[in-house]
């Protein structure tokens, strides 16, 4: 390349960044936009009147059980953590470890993933001597355990026909079959790296990645799938009660793409409209609606009014230790 290209390559970029940096709000709003129209779309073809009567209607029995299962994944996301102490081979104990990864749980959940699972674990763990590179490799393992265990049941479930596609999607029955299948040799070719791979260190910028053994990998795949199975647990104890289980966990699994892709903090209004389109066939929109409200008010707004409460005590306890260790 001669030198008046290298030149003429280097004002370009600028160039490029700038013309992006002027289009990427407009688009965004643009986007939001959209997505506003959409859901008022959706939400006047709703009978409100039924969803608020099927809330009034839940059985205490009903919301214990949804309560105790969102515990138990809130537990065993937590868990998620607790591998990762054993990764960086961290002296901490499993008390120091599971109000972190409930904490971060809940704020991930509620208020994106740079809060709650990024900048909220780095405050905590800081707090308990962990450095930042470790800080990294544990953040790094539970993203892992989360998304291989949904790839591992995503991909049962999507291949074994449990879930179709209503006519005049752009993703047909047959198409969500083959992505099951592949997202299977995915975690596949995972568990087969963790036991044959001869490489077993990487180091991306900066931060040293350790393929782990073929036992933690495992227990990664078992405790992410375990999570998102609870996860539709407690959607389908709110949900009618003629509708099948292996039929909602499906339809969750879809919808969670669908958040991700939006990037909205709780996927808020992308789980029910997925949930709408998917079931209207098998249950009105409005109990569709109503059990989804209440879905979100036990496994997302509960949550994290109670670990907002966890994380100002955390917050005191640590001022008490720097006041006590300051010089008299």
């Amino acid at each position: 390349m001669s030198h008046s290209e290298v030149h003429s390559a280097q004002h370009s970029a600028p160039a490029t960044h700038s013309k992006w940096s002027r289009w990427k709000r407009p688009l965004t709003l643009l986007f939001f936009l959209a997505l506003i129209v959409l859901l008022t779309m959706f939400a006047t073809r709703i009978e409100w009147a039924e969803v608020l009567q099927t809330l009034a209607d839940f059985k205490l029995r009903t919301l214990i059980i949804a309560a105790s299962l969102t515990l138990l994944s809130f537990l065993v996301y937590a868990s998620f953590d607790l591998i990762g102490r054993t990764y960086i081979r961290q002296d901490l104990t499993w008390k120091q470890i599971l109000p972190v990864g409930i904490i971060s749980y809940a704020f991930n959940l509620n208020l994106s993933a740079w809060v709650g699972g990024i900048a909220m674990r780095y405050r905590l763990y800081s707090r308990l001597g962990v450095s930042k590179s470790n800080i990294a490799k544990i953040l790094g393992l539970s993203l892992a355990t989360n998304w291989f265990g949904y790839m591992t049941i995503a991909g049962a479930v999507f291949s074994s026909g449990l879930v179709t596609m209503p006519p005049g999607w752009k993703i047909s029955s047959s198409a969500l079959q083959g992505i099951g299948v592949l997202l299977l040799l995915i975690s596949a070719g995972y568990l087969a790296a963790c036991q044959f791979s001869k490489r077993r260190e990487w180091s991306i910028r900066g931060v040293e990645i350790n393929l782990p053994s073929l036992r933690m990998a495992v227990l990664q795949l078992l405790l992410g799938a375990l999570n998102w199975s609870l996860m539709a647990a407690v959607i389908f104890t709110l949900l009618p009660s003629k509708l099948d289980y292996p039929l909602v966990l499906g339809v969750l699994l879809i919808s969670a793409i669908a958040g991700v892709i939006t990037h909205i903090p709780a996927g808020l209004g992308v789980l029910e409209a997925v949930f709408v389109a998917l079931l209207q066939h098998e249950a009105s929109r409005g109990s569709l609606v109503a059990g989804l409200l209440a879905y979100r008010a036990i496994y997302f707004l509960l949550p994290l009014l109670i670990t907002v409460v966890m994380y100002l005590v955390v917050e005191a306890k640590a001022k008490a230790l720097r006041i006590e260790k300051k010089p008299s």
